[in-house]
């Protein structure tokens, strides 16, 4: 089986959608399904909170330039 990158939400889907097309033909059981949607669910909080801290980053930089007498339209 080839590496995983899994950097993205869309990443993850795909990841999944994958496992479950596996359990359904048998190739993996049960156990090693649940124990990959766990972990897969941890990444996934994990991407939405690092996107979320990039944003945040971002909306204080600008207010930060905003208030140094920089204005600047956010795009």
């Amino acid at each position: 089986m080839s590496k995983k990158r899994l950097q993205t939400l869309c990443d993850v889907r795909r990841y999944l959608a994958g496992l479950l097309n596996r359990y359904e033909e048998k190739e993996i059981d049960e156990i090693h399904l649940k124990a990959a949607a766990y972990v897969s669910n941890i990444l996934t909080s994990t991407i939405k909170d690092s996107e979320l801290e990039q944003r945040i980053d971002k909306l204080e930089e600008q207010l930060n330039n905003n208030e140094n007498g920089n204005i600047r339209k956010a795009s």
